[in-house]
C-alpha cells in the first residue's frame, strides 16, 4: 500500500511521509476568513481546496479528523469597514443644502487624489474638480488603463491593479457628483475623508458597531460555502469570544522574556526568541526582512505605533487610538494582534500541537511565520524547542490577469457572481481540482472549458451506464467485489487497475490532475466496451466502475446531494423521495404506467408480446424492492419505467403493418417527448435493441424539448415564407399572362406600332433599330404563348 506523502511549507521540496501525532488520527487548524465584504474566487479557491483535501483524508484514507476554522471578526480591515459604514450612515441623517453637499463632495475627490494618485494634483493650474478629471486621467494614467504598467515595461501586477481601483473609484464619484447623486455613488472617496473628520467620535466601548458588520458578512461567507458543498468546520472560533484568553496568552509571553510592552502594546522580541535557540521564519527566511509585508502584517491602523526594539518585531497586543474597538488588559485599554488569535484559539481547541495548519500561500509570512514564533514561545521549555505544528499546507493563490485576487484590489468576482453568471458550483471545484492544490491558478477560458469537458464526459457515462445498468433487470444490480476467486474480467481488470493509480495519485500530496485524469482515462476504456459489446455487455464490471467512479466524485464533494460512503449509480438525484413514503414517490411514474396501459386498451391493440407486457405483474417487482428498504425514487420507480419502455417499443415494432399505424406512433410520441420527459426521464431509441431508459435532470429535458419546438416552429415558419413567396410568384405570372401581347407595347416610348402591337416608331418619329425590333418580337411570342395557355386554362 502507498505511503501517504505530503508537500509541507515547513520542509521544503519533494513530499514527506504524512505521519499524525496520533495514528489514525488528525488535529487540523485553518486559516477562515477576515469578515468585511464578498468572498471571492480567491477565498473558493483556498477553501475548496482545503475541502478536497479534508474529504480525501476523511472519506479516502479514513482518519479520524479534528477541523477547526477561525473567523477573524476584528481587525484593521474591519475596523475601517465598520467605522466607514457608521460615519457614513450619520452623515447621511444631516441635513445639507445643495451647494455643502458639492463642496462636501469636491473636497472629499480632492483629498481621496491626493492620498492615492498624486500625479493628478497640479501645482500649478486649475485645481482638479470631477469636470476635468477625465483629461487628467487619461493623460497621467491612460497606459496603465490600456493595459501597461507603470515603467511601460513587464507586465501589470498588484501595483497596476491597486491604481485602477482608486481610478475607478474617482471615476464612480466624478460622474455621481455631477449627477448631483452624492450618497450612493461617490460612498468611496467620501468614506476616507469622513473617517479622517470624524473617527475620534466612534466608541470602541461599543462593540455592536463592528459586530452588526461581521456578524452579516460571517452569514454570507458560510452561505457562498455551503454553495460550493464544502464541509461545515467541526469547530469554529471567534476572535472577539477569546480576548480574554488572548491577553492571558500574551502575558505568559511577555512573562517569559518572549515579548514587552511599549506605550500601552506589547510586541514580540524577535531577537530574544532567538537568543533562546529558537529559529524564526521558518517557512520564509528569505521575506523576514521584506519591510512592505511586514507593514501589511501589522495593518494599516498601526503604522504609527511606537516604541520597538527590532524593525520585524510584530504586535501581539495593540493599544487602540480612537475610533477603534477597546478590551481591557494589563497593558490598559487595547485589542489584539492579528497573528495572536490563531495560536490561541488552535491551541484552545487542539492543544500545544497540531498535525496540520494550512491557509493561503499569501498568509505564509508573516501570519503563519509569527504565529508559529508566538506559539513556540509560549510552550518551549527552558532549552528545550517547541514543535507547534507538524505540516504547514499554503493553497496556491488564485490570480487575474497576472495580479493576484484581492478584496482590498478590488480586482475580484464574487462567489455569488461566479455561481450566477460563469459556474456551477460542481464545475468551478472541478477547475480546482484540476489544478495541484499549492500551485497557482491562473483564470482563464481554457481552464473553465477544460473543466466543461470533463463534466460532460463524466454525465454522460453516469447517464449511459446507469441506463444500461438498471434495464438489464433486478438481477444485475448487485454489490461487486472484484477481488474474488474467479478471473476478473477485462473490464474489472481496466478498474483494477484505475484504482491503483488512483491511490498512487493521492497519495502523492493529494495529486489531483492526476486523479482527475485516471477518472477520464476509466470512463473512455468503459465507453469503448460499451460501443463495442453491444450483444455481451460486461453488465457487472460496468456496475463495478460505475460504483467505484460514484464513490470517487463522491469523495472530491462534486455531488453535492450524495453522503458517505457514496455508495449509487451516478449522481444522486436531489429529489431522491428519502422523505416520502415509496408510494408517494413512485405515483408520477405509476400514473404514467396506467395511462399507457389504458391507451393500449382504449386502441384495442394486440401482439403476443404486447398481450404478455400488459400482463406482467410490476406491482409485484415494486413490492420486492420496497421490502428491501430501498429510498431510491430512480430505483423504485424502474418497474413501471421498464414496463412503459417495453410496451412502447413493441408499439413501434408493430405499427408499420397495423391500421392505426397513425395512432400508435402518436403515443409512442406522447409517451417519450410527454409523460416522461415531464418525469425527467428520457427513452434513447435503439433500432437493435430495446430502448435505454435515462435519467436526465428534468430541466434539461424540458429545455431540450423547447428547442425542438422552436426549430419546428422556425422550420414551419420558413415553409410558410416560402409557400407565401411561390403564391406571390404565381400571382403576378397569372397577372402578367393576362396581358394581350397586342398591347403590352402601347405605351409613350414609341409612336407606331404594326398590326401586332410591335413597335415601329420611337416617340421621337424614328425607325425602330433592327436590333431593338428583334428583341421585342422574341419578347411578343413569349408573352403570345404565356396569354394564349392562361385563355385556354381560364376557358376564354
Amino acid at each position: 500500500m502507498a505511503q501517504l506523502k505530503v508537500f509541507n511549507s515547513l520542509q521544503p521540496g519533494a513530499p514527506v511521509p504524512f505521519e499524525p501525532l496520533e495514528q489514525g488520527k488528525v488535529s487540523w487548524y485553518a486559516c477562515g476568513p477576515t469578515v468585511y465584504d464578498h468572498s471571492h474566487l480567491g477565498h473558493a479557491r483556498n477553501y475548496v481546496s482545503t475541502d478536497i483535501i479534508r474529504r480525501i483524508m476523511l472519506h479516502y484514507f479514513g482518519y479520524n479528523l479534528k477541523f477547526v476554522m477561525n473567523i477573524t471578526d476584528v481587525d484593521d480591515k474591519i475596523i475601517l469597514k465598520a467605522r466607514r459604514a457608521k460615519l457614513l450612515e450619520l452623515e447621511k441623517s444631516k441635513t445639507y443644502t445643495e451647494s455643502e453637499l458639492s463642496k462636501l463632495a469636491a473636497t472629499a475627490f480632492q483629498s481621496y487624489a491626493e492620498g492615492n494618485l498624486p500625479e493628478l494634483v497640479q501645482t500649478d493650474g486649475p485645481e482638479l474638480s470631477p469636470s476635468n478629471y477625465a483629461d487628467r486621467r487619461d493623460a497621467a494614467y491612460g497606459k496603465v488603463l490600456a493595459g501597461g504598467t507603470l515603467t511601460g515595461e513587464g507586465k501589470p501586477g498588484d501595483a497596476e491593479a491597486k491604481m485602477k481601483m482608486h481610478l475607478s473609484n474617482l471615476t464612480a464619484a466624478a460622474q455621481a457628483i455631477q449627477e448631483n447623486k452624492v450618497f450612493g455613488g461617490a460612498d468611496e472617496i467620501l468614506l476616507p475623508y469622513l473617517d479622517s473628520l470624524y473617527k475620534d467620535s466612534i466608541d470602541g466601548k461599543d462593540h455592536s458597531i463592528f459586530t452588526k458588520v461581521t456578524q452579516y458578512w460571517e452569514a454570507q461567507f458560510m452561505e457562498d460555502m455551503d454553495n460550493l458543498n464544502v464541509l461545515r468546520p467541526d469547530y469554529i472560533t471567534r476572535v472577539t469570544s477569546y480576548v480574554p484568553q488572548i491577553a492571558k496568552f500574551v502575558e505568559k509571553i511577555v512573562e517569559k522574556g518572549f515579548a514587552y510592552e511599549a506605550d500601552g502594546s506589547v510586541y514580540f522580541d524577535i531577537a530574544a526568541f532567538e537568543r533562546a535557540g529558537n529559529p524564526y521564519a521558518r517557512l520564509c527566511p528569505n521575506s523576514r526582512n521584506d519591510k512592505a509585508l511586514q507593514e501589511e502584517g501589522e495593518g494599516s491602523l498601526s503604522k504609527n505605533l511606537g516604541g520597538k526594539r527590532g524593525a520585524g518585531d510584530f504586535a501581539l497586543w495593540k493599544k487602540s487610538k480612537a475610533g477603534e474597538p477597546v478590551w481591557p488588559s494589563p497593558w490598559g485599554e487595547g485589542r489584539p494582534g492579528w497573528h495572536i488569535e490563531c495560536s490561541v484559539m488552535a491551541s484552545d481547541i487542539l492543544g500545544s500541537q497540531m498535525d496540520i495548519h494550512s491557509g493561503g500561500i499569501d498568509l505564509a509570512f508573516p501570519h503563519h511565520d509569527n504565529e508559529l514564533a508566538q506559539s513556540e514561545a509560549y510552550f518551549c521549555s527552558h532549552g528545550k524547542e517547541h514543535h507547534w505544528v507538524k505540516y504547514f499546507f499554503h493553497m496556491g493563490h488564485l490570480s487575474i490577469s497576472g495580479s493576484k485576487m484581492s478584496k482590498s484590489l478590488k480586482n475580484f468576482q464574487t462567489i455569488k457572481d461566479a455561481l450566477k453568471d460563469d459556474y456551477t458550483p460542481r464545475g468551478m471545484r472541478i477547475v480546482f481540482l484540476l489544478g495541484r492544490w499549492n500551485d497557482g491558478v491562473e483564470i482563464s477560458p481554457d481552464m473553465r472549458t477544460m473543466a466543461e469537458v470533463w463534466e460532460t464526459t463524466l454525465n454522460n457515462f453516469f447517464t449511459t451506464a446507469k441506463s444500461l445498468i438498471t434495464q438489464a433487470g433486478p438481477q444485475s444490480i448487485q454489490s461487486l467485489s472484484i477481488n474474488g476467486t474467479t478471473e476478473p474480467t477485462e473490464l474489472q481488470q481496466t478498474l483494477q487497475k484505475a484504482q491503483s493509480e488512483m491511490k498512487s495519485a493521492l497519495s502523492d500530496s493529494f495529486d489531483t490532475p492526476r486523479a482527475m485524469r485516471v477518472i477520464s482515462e476509466l470512463v473512455k476504456e468503459a465507453n469503448i466496451h460499451i460501443n463495442t459489446h453491444k450483444s455481451d455487455m460486461d453488465n457487472p464490471g460496468l456496475e463495478a466502475i460505475t460504483r467505484w467512479l460514484t464513490k470517487m466524485v463522491g469523495i472530491f464533494g462534486l455531488d453535492a446531494n450524495a453522503s458517505p460512503p457514496y455508495e449509487g449509480l451516478g449522481w444522486t438525484s436531489s429529489a431522491s423521495g428519502a422523505n416520502l413514503s415509496p408510494q408517494e414517490a413512485v405515483k408520477p411514474y405509476l400514473k404514467v404506467h396506467l395511462s399507457v396501459k389504458s391507451e393500449v386498451e382504449r386502441l384495442a391493440l394486440h401482439s403476443e408480446a404486447l398481450d404478455s407486457l400488459m400482463r406482467t405483474d410490476v406491482d409485484g417487482e415494486f413490492t420486492a424492492l420496497e421490502r428491501s428498504g430501498t429510498k431510491d425514487t430512480e430505483a423504485l420507480a424502474m418497474p413501471y419505467l421498464r414496463s412503459v419502455s417495453r410496451i412502447r417499443d413493441e408499439l413501434r415494432r408493430i405499427a408499420p403493418s397495423s391500421d392505426k399505424k397513425k395512432e400508435i406512433l402518436a403515443l409512442s410520441d406522447q409517451i417519450r417527448d410527454i409523460d416522461l420527459t415531464n418525469l425527467g426521464v428520457y427513452l434513447d431509441d435503439r433500432s437493435d435493441q430495446a430502448s435505454l431508459i435515462k435519467f436526465v435532470p428534468k430541466e434539461e429535458l424540458l429545455a431540450a424539448r423547447e428547442e425542438k419546438a422552436a426549430k419546428e416552429r422556425e422550420k414551419a415558419a420558413a415553409k410558410d415564407k416560402a409557400r407565401l413567396e411561390r403564391e406571390r410568384i404565381e400571382r403576378e405570372k397569372e397577372e402578367k399572362a393576362k396581358v394581350n401581347p397586342v398591347d403590352m407595347f402601347k405605351d409613350d416610348r414609341f409612336s407606331a406600332w404594326d398590326e401586332k402591337g410591335i413597335p415601329t416608331k420611337t416617340k421621337e418619329g424614328e425607325d425602330v433599330t433592327k436590333s431593338a425590333l428583334k428583341k421585342m418580337q422574341k419578347e411578343w411570342q413569349k408573352q403570345d404563348q404565356v396569354h394564349q395557355a392562361w385563355k385556354a386554362k381560364s376557358g376564354l
